[in-house]
């Protein structure tokens, strides 16, 4: 690496850091000029010591035009190029980790500056980083080139020069469904046959075997959530939609969701939004039942993707062309959620889900949109129950007092029923004391909804217990976060087999125990119920990223034991959960109090255990952030 200047106390002539040190500006700036344009041409040993430096340069100084100016782009895309031709100078010294670098600063430089991306497209980037994208090399530096192409898409000005190399979007798709399993079988599955350079990369030369596994588990989500954040550019343009919206493809995407390891990624349900914003795209949608049912389970849900499938749910509902393919299971869905007031930045969100379920009725009979008469008479009460809300305005307060001491005499009855075994009159009883009740009495609501969850849980009807919980988290300030009736929505999520959304309740249950400010608990702050525990630990192998490459490909092989596997799955048995074993008895003897807190459920005898809601997810909450290597 030729250079012209050269610290007299450095032994390598014309170090790159050296000349970085460089008083004079001009001198600088001609050196690193020079640097860039001879690179791609010199064999020397120890190129890759400039080059991650120019990589942590990227990533701490993304939007610093002064590399951008000298060539930098020129320069990666040529060192990528040698790469992928030059494969003996690839495998000497340390190149191996050249193209990989090269690609991360790449699109390091692009995620911001639209600027930036223009001159990197001119400068050539794009037809390396596809070539890495076919998998030319491995899948380390697939991440990378995903990512910067993904960057590039994201801009009206460089979107074209992506888009016109077209095999840009079928190699995405085939990446998103494929990624986990290419990830699981060429590295975390043979630990004794990972690359080394790989092994590095992951954990910066910090870790061991485990640290390595849970990165390359936070890598593959990171490959496949990329993946689909460039093909999410592509959906925003209707001529690509009828490529992207192939029966396979659509199938998986619910399923496509993050992990716990990138639990903010939009993922498969913020590209299935992008899918029904066009008409389009909204016919391929709503014929795969599966996808519909999918998205209701994701609507009810209290993750941040929650709000993306209400929004395909209703735009499905208001399109005459599949309002009849999806209503029957959308409305119950719906319905459930209609109480809801704002999610986040989506204002007066209920009263959205109201006027499009009152159009669906007011629809009935004209064209093709029939309604059964249980979904009619689910919609019919949810509008019934806002005119009561109207009625209950113009009330007198003591009316609403007698009326709100009627409801509490009922639900009290109705605890009396469930301490002694009669559940389902207890369930009765509720429902009654749900009629009575005013609307504006939200806490008294959420109580009532949360304890008919219960009673619906021992009468073995998940469903049902679903659809009450939801509306008393719906109802609950701030939306979803009751504990009772996350845990008690977790257990019938259990119930259905439904272990991502199991989970996710489970850890928020979690999440409000370990925050609560209950007098009561706080001598238990960042501790565990017992139960909640092992249903976590039940759901995270169930819904774990790598299950079904697991299944495929076998579990995991450890050096010099090629027939045993690692990590083998314990018996689920083990893993009782607590409505299969002992939270039902002591729910019928705790279902009376007033659950806006916490009351008696978390105050289990003996059931605690010293490990905070982090543990629980096992470091497991690592953000899709550009600053992740």
């Amino acid at each position: 690496m030729s250079m012209d200047k050269a610290s007299a106390d450095c032994p390598y002539p014309g170090c790159f850091f050296c000349v970085m040190k460089e008083g004079n500006p001009s001198k600088r700036r001609a050196s690193i000029l020079k640097f860039f344009r001879e690179l791609p041409s010199q064999d020397d040993d120890g190129q890759v010591l400039p080059i991650s430096g120019l990589w942590n340069t990227a990533m701490a100084h993304p939007n610093d035009p002064e590399f951008i100016e000298l060539g930098i782009f020129e320069c990666m895309s040529a060192l990528i190029w040698k790469g992928l031709k030059n494969r003996r100078w690839l495998s000497h010294d340390q190149n191996i980790y050249i193209p990989y670098y090269a690609a991360h600063i790449i699109g390091s430089y692009t995620m911001n500056m639209e600027e930036f991306a223009d001159r990197a497209v001119r400068a050539g980037i794009i037809p390396p980083l596809v070539e890495l994208l076919r998998g030319r090399l491995t899948w380390v530096e697939q991440r990378v080139a995903v990512r910067a192409l993904g960057h590039l898409a994201t801009y009206a000005s460089t979107f074209p020069a992506v888009a016109s190399h077209g095999e840009i979007l079928e190699l995405s798709i085939q990446l998103a469904m494929s990624s986990l399993e290419i990830v699981y079988s060429h590295f975390y599955q043979y630990v004794d046959r990972r690359l080394s350079y790989h092994c590095d990369l992951l954990t910066r030369g910090m870790g061991g075997v485990e640290m390595e596994s849970r990165k390359a588990e936070e890598w593959a989500s990171q490959l496949q959530c990329w993946s689909l954040q460039l093909i999410n550019c592509f959906a925003f343009k209707p001529e690509f939609l009828p490529t992207i919206c192939k029966l396979e493809f659509l199938t998986k995407l619910p399923g496509m969701w993050g992990g716990l390891v990138n639990e903010s990624s939009p993922a498969g349900t913020g590209l299935l939004r992008t899918i029904c914003h066009h008409k389009l795209g909204r016919g391929p949608v709503a014929a795969c039942p599966g996808i519909i049912e999918a998205l209701c389970n994701i609507a009810r849900s209290s993750d941040d993707w929650q709000y993306m499938a209400i929004d395909c749910l209703l735009w499905l509902l208001q399109d005459p062309s599949t309002c009849h393919k999806v209503i029957e299971k959308a409305v119950p869905a719906l319905v459930d959620l209609a109480e809801i007031s704002s999610l986040g930045d989506h204002k007066k969100l209920g009263d959205s889900i109201v006027n499009v379920l009152q159009e669906c009725i007011e629809s009935q009979g004209t064209g093709r949109t029939q309604i059964n008469s249980h979904v009619k008479e689910e919609v019919e009460e949810l509008l019934n129950s806002k005119q009561r809300l109207k009625w209950e305005k113009n009330m007198p307060k003591e009316d609403l007092h007698i009326k709100q001491a009627a409801a509490l005499v009922v639900k009290l009855e109705g605890n009396s029923l469930f301490s002694s075994g009669n559940i389902s009159g207890a369930a009765a009883k509720y429902s009654e004391a749900l009629a009575l009740c005013p609307m504006r009495s939200k806490k008294e609501r959420v109580v009532l909804h949360s304890n008919r969850a219960q009673c619906h849980l021992l009468l073995q009807q998940p469903l049902a217990a679903i659809g009450d919980a939801t509306r008393a988290l719906c109802l609950h300030h701030p939306v979803n976060r009751h504990a009772k009736s996350l845990w008690r929505r977790a257990q019938a999520y259990d119930m259905l087999g439904l272990a991502k959304e199991s989970l996710l309740d489970a850890i928020l249950f979690i999440n409000e125990c370990s925050q609560s400010n209950d007098p009561d608990l706080s001598l238990r702050q960042n501790k565990v119920p017992d139960y909640a525990e092992r249903l976590v630990k039940k759901q995270m192998r169930a819904a774990w990223l790598f299950r079904e490459a697991t299944i495929k490909h076998g579990g995991v092989q450890c050096e010099g034991d090629a027939g045993d596997m690692c990590d083998q799955e314990t018996d689920d048995s083990e893993w009782e959960t607590a409505s299969e074993s002992e939270m039902g008895n002591e729910e019928r003897d705790e279902i009376g109090d007033d659950i806006c807190g916490w009351e008696n459920e978390v105050e289990r005898k003996d059931k605690y255990k010293k490990a905070s809601s982090k543990e629980i997810k096992h470091g497991y909450n690592v953000q899709l952030t550009e600053d992740n290597v």
